[in-house]
């Protein structure tokens, strides 16, 4: 198609234009993404006075040392162990030791504080989310940038993130081990696996039921003896029940 002069300088112009508007907005996507990237590890972490001294990677004695009133309790099958307290609520709390603190929750995985939250009052110096943000970022010397995500900012570093919300009228910021965390997943997703491959042996009848198949709750407690799988349960002389499809 043959098109006028006049018109072919103008979708030039046009093409060059949109071209520059492209770079433009190219540009500013990779200075934006470049000025929230976080290169900081967890042990890299200024030890600010908001955060009373606890670090990730603590030991609960560590801890203990810091905030004598914690109270730990077993950890669970796969290494985890939760625990928190109200500075706000607890009597025994010296109100000027944690100030404007309602609680403190910390995750310990294998004996190491992997996730650390503190929420604090509506009348913490900073009080707006925005303004918590940045003064947190000062403190811990890390991009004031923080994405949004569900119903906070959150800042991914290396190997750990800072998350920041607002809670019951005040703002609260949790810093949690990502590693560890695909850690904890991970032995969930182990433990399921496991636990679908696992068959239930009937001693009366030496026959044995698969995960899915109901029949197996009707087997009397008494009765039952568990196998890691289906091969496992042949070797023992076992045989799949006419009941299992």
């Amino acid at each position: 198609m043959n098109l006028p002069i006049r018109m072919r300088r103008q979708l030039i112009l046009n093409i060059e234009f949109l071209s520059l508007l492209v770079t433009m907005f190219c540009t500013c996507v990779v200075v934006n993404a470049q000025s929230t990237r976080c290169f900081l590890k967890p042990d890299q972490l200024t030890n600010v006075p908001e955060l009373f001294g606890v670090r990730l990677g603590m030991t609960p004695q560590e801890v203990k040392t810091l905030l004598p009133l914690v109270q730990f309790g077993r950890a669970d099958p796969f290494g985890e162990m939760k625990t928190s307290f109200n500075p706000h609520f607890d009597p025994r709390v010296e109100k000027t030791a944690f100030p404007d603190v309602r609680t403190i929750s910390l995750d310990f995985l294998d004996g190491k504080l992997v996730t650390l939250w503190i929420g604090y009052e509506a009348t913490f110096k900073w009080p707006k989310l925005d303004q918590f943000v940045a003064n947190f970022s000062k403190s811990l010397n890390v991009p004031a940038d923080w994405p949004v995500k569900r119903n906070g900012r959150e800042l991914t570093c290396d190997g750990f993130s800072l998350f920041a919300s607002m809670i019951g009228g005040g703002p609260g910021i949790r810093i949690t081990d990502e590693t560890a965390q695909g850690v904890i997943v991970a032995r969930r997703q182990e433990a399921v696996d496991a636990e679908d491959k696992e068959v239930t042996g009937d001693i009366r009848t030496k026959s044995y039921y698969t995960a899915d198949c109901e029949a197996r709750d009707q087997v009397p407690q008494a009765s039952r003896i568990t196998f890691k799988n289906k091969d496992e349960a042949e070797k023992a002389g076992y045989t799949l029940s006419k009941d299992c499809p």
